[in-house]
């Protein structure tokens, strides 16, 4: 293997219409070294009217993947989403392999099912989450062994929070549960990320300071209007594509991440070569070591073409 590449699923999956779909990519900083390449998944468009499933990839950014492939670059997904929730319409593009989930919680061989990275929450730390999170309201997303849950009592009570476009994904990828806690420990060492989104930004901000306050150090990002993810500490998309890279025998410098926002950060500073998408918010911007095109005219893809084909 010759390279990788990481970046959003968003961003390989156009939307018509929409300018704020968003992704990330991942790629080394030097065209003939690129060995691992990753792309953030996932959706947080401004005005919501279709669920992730039912983009497409454009025809430019197809084939840049497949070339980068055809020349041994590993080009994968970075989600927060489990592997289930990636579309088809990449994981099915040949010499598509890897992805990384659950913000980098785990990294996956998709032809395998193996789970080549795990990096969960200690159980008591889990539980203890659990309990303040649960108190915050909102609707609630856990994600265990690669699959996501949350208690019946939740699911009917909050699903009025979750965008208009995300409530059939929602709806048919959440396994709902009676007892958490018993879920919880259950699956003792498998518990990757909480996903939460609130009725507004004051109750996700204040939900936000009481993580902080009760659990220094764990990992807090956005990824949506009125969401927060809560990793375990340390877990964050840069340290899964460090993970990744160290298991496929490449450095640092071998790797390139595209993102466009908050939980996209620790990829482009861990990457060999940050790159930020147009369409990036400006702090994102700030970090990267250089800004490709929006999503609207095949960012990715023009990143692949630069600085890997």
């Amino acid at each position: 293997m010759h390279a990788a590449i990481l970046g959003p699923l968003c961003e390989f999956l156009h939307e018509r219409g929409d300018e704020r779909a968003q992704g990330s990519l991942v790629f080394s900083d030097h065209r003939h070294a690129v060995a691992e390449a990753v792309v953030d998944l996932h959706n947080r468009a401004r005005r919501g009217t279709e669920d992730l499933h039912k983009k497409e990839i454009t025809p430019r950014t197809l084939a840049a993947i497949r070339a980068a492939c055809a020349r041994g670059v590993a080009v994968l997904p970075a989600t927060g989403r489990t592997a289930s929730g990636i579309p088809a319409a990449f994981t099915s593009i040949p010499g598509v392999r890897y992805a990384l989930t659950s913000n980098g919680a785990s990294v996956v061989d998709l032809t395998t099912g193996e789970q080549l990275v795990n990096q969960p929450f200690g159980t008591e730390q889990a539980l203890e989450i659990y309990d303040l999170l649960e108190q915050s309201g909102g609707m609630m997303s856990i994600f265990i062994g690669g699959k996501s849950y949350t208690t019946r009592a939740n699911a009917e009570n909050h699903m009025d929070v979750v965008p208009e476009n995300l409530k059939s994904y929602f709806r048919t990828t959440r396994i709902e549960v009676d007892d958490m806690h018993a879920t919880l420990r259950t699956h003792a060492h498998e518990i990757e990320k909480y996903s939460m989104i609130y009725h507004d930004e004051a109750e996700r901000d204040a939900a936000w300071r009481a993580i902080e306050a009760a659990c220094p150090g764990v990992e807090l990002t956005t990824s949506l209007p009125r969401n927060m993810e809560v990793n375990a500490p340390g877990v964050t998309k840069g340290s899964g594509l460090l993970a990744l890279a160290a298991h496929l025998g490449l450095t640092r410098a071998q790797t390139m991440a595209v993102g466009d926002s908050g939980n996209d950060r620790a990829m482009i500073e861990a990457a060999g070569l940050g790159v930020a998408m147009g369409n990036a918010t400006d702090d994102i911007r700030k970090i990267a070591d250089a800004t490709t095109d929006d999503n609207n005219h095949d960012g990715v893809a023009a990143a692949m073409e630069k600085y890997v084909l």
